[in-house]
């Protein structure tokens, strides 16, 4: 499978089926293997992108801390689209890679056909809200700095793949996990494209920010997943797939 070089950093991905573009990011400590149940059912009708962010998975994992940012990610994906021909893509993931993308979209617009936005947050305007769950993103970085691969977790969506090391994961917990402002929360009214925003029935979590999207997001698609946790297309893979597949049909030329 092919890798994008960007500024010394190999970015892995994998381009699987043709038709309109659609690129998904996978959330934190996970990375594109835990889209494999999606592979079969969204390339059909189109050319779907995987790929695993820096730091995770077969992708480069950095010296430099200063090489794991918000802006590091969303400018590797903009490169992946370029690399694979697409000015336009249906641009979606969960949780980090959902946050992401709707960073992304925040950043280009113009580049975004629509957003599917699966068991995420959006961040947040309070700063002392977004200080704890910068506290938590570091603390994760730090289990993994003492403790390595033990500080994984028993997450679906880290259970299915592999890292060579954790060192990668802590830079990025540090790095791309924390938040610096509230831009992305306050884009959502400003969206403009088609948004698919699902969520597990069982996330508890992220409830209220799958409620906060769908209600300030103008005509977002709202789809709770029964009975499935964090990661919805791992837990619940053929209503997932049902719900993202009926989505993109709704979708028709616009894209």
């Amino acid at each position: 499978m092919p890798k994008l070089r960007r500024d010394g950093v190999d970015i892995y991905y994998e381009v699987h089926g043709e038709g309109p573009v659609i690129l998904l990011s996978h959330g934190f400590a996970s990375a594109s293997g835990m889209w494999k149940g999606q592979i079969e059912p969204l390339s059909k009708t189109h050319r779907l992108v995987i790929w695993d962010m820096r730091g995770h998975g077969r992708s480069d994992y950095p010296e430099d801390r200063a090489a794991y940012t918000e802006e590091a990610t969303v400018a590797d994906i903009a490169a992946l689209l370029d690399a694979v021909g697409a000015e336009k893509a249906i641009v979606g993931g969960l949780s980090l890679g959902g946050y992401m993308s709707l960073a992304f979209h925040h950043a280009h617009p113009e580049r975004v056909a629509a957003l599917m936005i699966f068991d995420t947050g959006p961040g947040y305007r309070n700063d002392e809200a977004r200080e704890g769950w910068n506290q938590t993103a570091i603390r994760r970085a730090e289990r993994f700095e003492r403790d390595g691969p033990a500080a994984l977790g028993a997450g679906a969506e880290v259970r299915v793949v592999s890292h060579r090391s954790t060192d990668g994961l802590a830079k990025a917990a540090r790095g791309m996990l924390t938040q610096r402002n509230a831009n992305v929360i306050n884009s959502l009214p400003g969206i403009g494209v088609p948004t698919l925003v699902l969520a597990g029935s069982r996330d508890e979590r992220y409830l209220a920010a799958f409620d906060y999207m769908a209600a300030k997001i103008p005509g977002a698609k709202k789809v709770m997943i029964e009975d499935a946790g964090h990661s919805a297309n791992i837990d619940q893979p053929e209503a997932f797939n049902r719900a993202a597949c009926a989505f993109l049909d709704s979708l028709g030329e616009r894209v």
